[in-house]
């Protein structure tokens, strides 16, 4: 019998079942089925089958998607960040995942990724998965790596790059749960994330945290797989180091795309798959800016420019029934100063917010967007990724922040094997780049924009 887990009173506590067939959940938990809040799509589950079946494979992606399930079923509170999950999941090799190593492994990669608590305890089966179908699929002869692929500008440029380095042998992890359903698609492997998840709340949890193991785990399942053993990682260094050195108000920092959590999921697989599966971030020293240039010798620009970086859904960015991106959220403003800094013009009615040098926040969207869509929450959303990237360009300049940096250079030091003091050179050298590109796209703006405005302290 597992310890409930002990937390002060104020604490969300969410315990979730995951239920087979015709199961109902104990009291006081939540029900999560499967075939209504787990659906596996059969066809791209069939793309993960190129070798001989492995039960433990089908484990691994239930138990992605039942930490999803229980991210997004559990609202974070008011005041705080912290939540506590339990939950009960059904395996195929129960002595497995009991394995200490492997209770371990998986606990400290999900609470340093997400800042929760999490307690999950396995049972056997009621009864085996039938097994899927196996396909014969294209891989390269000789897998060297494979690179989680949401065809936006990251995933776009370092694919670019890293085909041209291991020659092809690349195999790409497509991180969308929609597939292309041309022929030619369904001969590949990896063509989507294999489940989908439905929620039974209406108000969401929307940080989103767990995304990171979903995305972390299949990916190396598919190096498991594929027997490449090297995952690359696209992220530059805004994406990877920003976000958890300058996090965002009372936020538990941000380790989505950072060494620190892969290292963590490495210890993971190797406990419950017994293999060496290893996260590597070419990017990681240098900018976005810098990764667009070096794509560019392989990419075409329209290529890049094709891409998706806004995370807002379409009902909130759609101008005359067109889907755009905002433009203004902290994703956006990063993409349009990388372009900025790669001396790339993007066509105006990529953006909701076209014109950033207007006087006023609401005068930079498009004449013709809903301004009943402009809320404050859209607002201070705005504000918090300008604050961002204004924060992060200063970061190295200010003695404030000098026991961060430190901290920071020790711990990334470990991670990477590298001397503390060529991890600070780095860290310094790109901290400086990201400085240099954003006050040159700051100063392409315009001192009377309403961004200039913002950092000035100002309403506008």
């Amino acid at each position: 019998m597992s310890k409930r887990i002990r937390l002060p009173q104020q604490t969300p506590v969410l315990r979730v079942e995951i239920l087979e067939a015709n199961q109902s959940p104990k009291s006081g938990w939540t029900g999560c089925a499967l075939d209504r809040n787990i659906r596996f799509s059969t066809d791209s589950l069939e793309s993960y089958c190129f070798a001989d079946w492995q039960p433990v494979v089908y484990d691994m992606l239930l138990l992605a998607a039942a930490v999803e399930f229980s991210d997004k079923s559990c609202k974070r509170p008011g005041y705080g960040w912290g939540r506590a999950f339990e939950i009960d999941l059904p395996v195929h090799d129960l002595a497995l995942w009991r394995t200490p190593t492997v209770a371990a492994a998986l606990r400290s990669a999900l609470e340093f990724l997400t800042g929760d608590s999490w307690l999950i305890t396995f049972r056997e089966r009621s009864g085996a998965l039938e097994v899927p179908q196996r396909n014969e699929l294209q891989l390269p002869p000789q897998t060297a790596a494979v690179i989680p692929f949401s065809n936006g500008l990251d995933s776009r440029a370092v694919v670019g790059i890293m085909e041209r380095a291991l020659d092809g042998n690349l195999v790409r992890v497509r991180l969308g749960s929609a597939r292309d359903a041309s022929a030619k698609a369904k001969r590949k492997p990896f063509a989507a994330i294999p489940y989908s998840v439905t929620v039974d709340v209406d108000d969401r949890e929307a940080s989103g945290r767990s995304r990171g193991f979903k995305f972390a785990l299949v990916a190396g399942v598919a190096a498991y797989l594929s027997k490449a053993h090297r995952i690359i990682m696209p992220e530059s260094a805004q994406g990877a180091l920003g976000p958890a050195l300058v996090p965002v108000a009372y936020a538990y920092e941000d380790y989505r795309n950072h060494p620190l959590f892969t290292d963590r999921m490495t210890a993971f697989l190797r406990a419950l798959l017994g293999c060496e599966v290893t996260y590597e971030f070419p990017q990681l020293w240098i900018t976005k800016a810098e990764t667009i240039k070096r794509s560019l010798e392989t990419e075409q620009s329209t290529d890049l420019l094709a891409t998706r970086t806004c995370w807002q859904r379409s009902q909130q960015v759609s101008v005359d029934h067109h889907r755009r991106q905002c433009g203004i959220c902290a994703a956006c403003l990063l993409r349009r100063m990388s372009f900025h800094a790669a001396g790339l013009s993007e066509p105006q009615e990529t953006y909701v917010w076209e014109n950033l040098s207007a006087s006023e926040f609401k005068l930079g969207a498009a004449p013709t967007f809903n301004p009943d869509l402009i809320t404050r929450s859209q607002r201070e959303y705005s504000i918090a990724g300008v604050l961002h990237l204004d924060h992060l360009a200063g970061l190295n300049q200010s003695e404030v922040h000098a026991e961060t940096l430190g901290h920071t250079v020790f711990q990334l030091s470990n991670s990477l094997g590298l001397r503390e003091a060529e991890t600070a050179s780095r860290l310094d050298r790109v901290l400086d780049q990201h400085r240099s590109e954003w006050k040159a796209f700051m100063a392409s703006l315009g001192s009377n924009s309403f961004l200039a405005d913002w950092l000035g302290g100002g309403q506008r």
